[in-house]
């Protein structure tokens, strides 16, 4: 790995010593580098002047593989082999696809590794392979075409992903550019990305909103530009939902409007192609002709008209402004406050979605970027920085996490540590101890998730941490560290403060997790708070109720017989049997009840074991025979 030459402020490196280094969009339907020649952001073009490749790969038996046009050429006659919207899969397991019957993939799925759920994988002429292997073919070409534009060895790449991607899936695109042979500067969040090349680009200063509708995910951003500081203040999405769903709602009118049933792959993969070519002659016109003759040689000649597309698509658009609602909400603005509207992505093009937009925000959106080009452009800027160049702009980028992270305590609840919408890099730590005398280990379960109960949260790791001292329960601090790293990625310790042993895990992607997983979550959260509260309540009741249990049995077992007559203790198991009672019910405030019934039934018992301990201490002697 090339070293980065530290520069002194304000000096730039020696121009021949200029690093070469870029930014990538990594798309679903398409994907393009950049980078920054003469301080102007452009689009790296191939020998043929084309700036989008297809993010398509096709395999043959001899192991060769063709990416791009090529590929994308020949997905009707080939489709099991060539792989379209392979980011869809990116960080997945085969459980998480959802219906995969009309789909022309074999599909793998992965053997589990540890505690993670395998990667799913397809089938290929070629062999199985996994979509970060189809991933790194696209970024493989990227990287070539871009060298070979620059005229040298690549520093490395900014690399970027939708806002919602979670770990897994950040993951598995560093995993891909590594077997691409590049050195990831950088994950940079896609709507992030835009909003640096839109600030840098036009000077912009306020808040403004990022829609960015891809064709496999959906994100928006609400950021603070200001003076030459990026903030983002909230993040919101649906990573799967993107022109992708805009095409199925096509195909699937067409196999309405011709009467056809379930079709080949071939068919389906034409049709599919036929629907995304309609979706895009629509923007520009009133109506279009679909045309395709089938493998059983029936033909389909077929008008659309726009409105009869809008109307189909209709919710689809109302659902990207969903999570747009909810980001402004997080980040406590309103529509007025929003200066402008960045449109990102090939799929905002379409009429429907700008007039949405615009009639939300009640302002025009920018569209003055290409929103195909307007992520590359971005990432190519941070790029330039990371690589050490000189930059005309001095500028600071402050991203969010889009989750919560935390740990599982006592009860099953879950215990924020890092609360979502937080700025990365980031790092938090919080003590907690133990909750048996003479613990020596601890089980540390790391979670993600805006629930109160870790059942409705996803599990991202578990490990342990042992040699604790033994010890009272409480007495020990054990400090939990959490640490997200800019690219999102996290890692967690434990410390026991005490001895200093320790314990350490960096978070591996679970590959079998849903990405449509966060926006449910988040969707969760705001629909179930009263009842999380309600059941946090119960369940901490609950851990305090047993541990009151644990410790007056103890001191009944020690000391009652001693220092209590057949009345008192009789009192003290009346108490501690209408408590067990009451923790068989969901009754949260009865069980309170019955915790301060016990607590008042044991003040003089606890009051006359502390004075025997203090005689103990005292030797026999009574606090009033000492001086004060």
């Amino acid at each position: 790995m090339a070293l980065l030459q530290i520069s002194e402020p304000g000096l730039s490196t020696a121009p021949h010593e200029h690093r070469l280094a870029v930014g990538i969009d990594l798309g679903t339907t398409n994907s393009l580098v950049a980078t920054v020649r003469n301080g102007i952001s452009v689009v790296l073009n191939d020998a043929d002047g084309r700036a989008l490749l297809p993010s398509v790969v096709r395999y043959f038996a001899d192991g060769s593989v063709q990416v791009g046009e090529s590929a994308q050429a020949a997905q009707s006659e080939d489709p099991t082999n060539t792989i379209l919207s392979v980011k869809r899969f990116m960080g997945r397991g085969l459980g998480d696809i959802g219906d995969i019957s009309g789909s022309p993939y074999r599909f793998v799925d992965a053997p589990s590794t540890g505690q993670a759920p395998g990667m799913v994988q397809l089938r290929t002429a070629a062999g199985v392979k996994s979509p970060v292997e189809v991933s790194s073919e696209i970024l493989k070409l990227l990287r070539a075409r871009a060298e070979e534009a620059l005229g040298g060895e690549l520093v490395g790449a900014v690399i970027t992903v939708p806002a919602y991607f979670d770990d897994a899936q950040r993951q598995a695109t560093k995993d891909a550019a590594r077997l691409a042979g590049i050195n990831v500067l950088r994950l940079l969040n896609e709507p992030t990305a835009a909003a640096i090349a839109y600030g840098l680009d036009n000077a912009a200063e306020g808040v403004y909103a990022v829609y960015d509708l891809g064709g496999g995910t959906f994100d928006v951003s609400i950021l603070k530009l200001s003076r030459g500081v990026f903030e983002v203040l909230a993040t919101n999405g649906n990573s799967a939902l993107g022109g992708d769903d805009f095409d199925h709602r096509i195909y699937c009118w067409l196999l309405e409007k011709n009467n056809l049933s379930a079709l080949g792959a071939s068919d389906t993969r034409l049709l599919l192609t036929r629907a995304r070519a309609a979706k895009e002659e629509l923007t520009e016109h009133d109506e279009t002709r679909v045309t395709a003759i089938l493998r059983s040689g029936e033909a389909i000649d077929t008008v659309l008209a726009r409105r009869d597309f809008h109307a189909m698509s209709q919710n689809l658009v109302e659902r990207t402004l969903q999570p747009v609602r909810r980001a402004l909400r997080d980040a406590g603005l309103a529509v007025a406050d929003i200066k402008g509207v960045v449109m990102v992505g090939g799929a905002t093009r379409m009429p429907q979605v700008q007039r949405a937009v615009a009639e939300f925000f009640r302002q025009a959106p920018l569209t003055n970027l290409d929103p195909d080009k307007v992520v590359a452009l971005g990432a190519a800027i941070q790029a330039n920085v990371l690589a050490g160049n000189r930059s005309a702009d001095d500028w600071l980028l402050l991203d969010v996490i889009p989750l919560s992270l935390g740990i599982e305590t006592m009860g099953g609840l879950t215990e924020k540590i890092i609360p979502r919408n937080s700025t990365i890099p980031a790092a938090r730590a919080q003590d907690f101890t133990t909750f048996k005398d003479g613990q020596t280990a601890m089980s540390v379960h790391v979670v993600q998730g805006e629930r109160e109960l870790v059942s409705d949260c996803r599990s991202l790791a578990r490990f342990e941490l042992r040699g604790i001292p033994p010890m009272v329960a409480g007495a020990a601090r054990i400090r939990i560290t959490f640490q997200v790293d800019a690219d999102g990625l996290l890692s967690v310790s434990a410390r026991e403060q005490g001895t200093g042993v320790e314990a350490h895990i960096t978070v591996k992607p679970s590959y079998g997790l849903s990405d449509a997983e966060i926006a449910r979550m988040l969707q969760d959260s705001s629909r179930h708070a009263q009842d999380d509260m309600q059941a946090r309540a119960l369940r901490e009741h609950q851990v305090e109720a047993n541990q009151l249990l644990e410790a007056v049995q103890n001191a009944l077992e020690q000391d009652g017989a001693a220092l209590l007559d057949d009345i008192g203790q009789a009192r003290i198991r009346d108490g501690m049997d209408g408590l067990r009672a009451m923790l068989q019910t969901a009754d949260h405030p009865a069980i309170k009840r019955a915790i301060t019934q016990l607590n008042d039934a044991t003040v003089a018992f606890a009051q006359a074991r502390m004075d025997k301990s203090v005689s103990r201490a005292l030797g026999g002697r009574k606090l009033t025979d000492l001086e004060v």
